[in-house]
């Protein structure tokens, strides 16, 4: 077996293992049960995705999947920074609103 055969196979498995850690988070942010459980599974397949195209880049040897990269690592920060923002105010505003009915 050729060394380059070695990390083919390699590179393969690398993502054949990624996705499907990616369909486990995704089965993981449909069933939940909690809002905590979704918001960690969507950035952990953020992540993975992120870690597959990093392979990509260096398996089709494509310079600028690294800058899909870069740009995919900010924007799924982004997303889970706003996610959070808003899913706490929904709790603060269910949490205000029993307070009044209690007090």
């Amino acid at each position: 077996m050729q060394v380059s055969q070695a990390y083919s196979m390699l590179w393969t498995g690398a993502l054949i293992v990624l996705a499907v850690l990616t369909l486990g988070c995704l089965i993981r942010s449909v069933i939940g049960p909690r809002i905590a459980d979704r918001i960690v599974s969507i950035n952990m397949i953020s992540t993975l995705s992120l870690a597959m195209i990093a392979i990509l880049t260096r398996v089709l040897g494509e310079g600028y999947l690294a800058d899909v990269a870069l740009i995919y690592a900010l924007l799924g920060f982004l997303a889970v920074v706003v996610l959070c923002k808003v899913f706490m105010g929904i709790a603060l505003e269910k949490k205000e609103q029993e307070e009044k009915k209690n007090g």
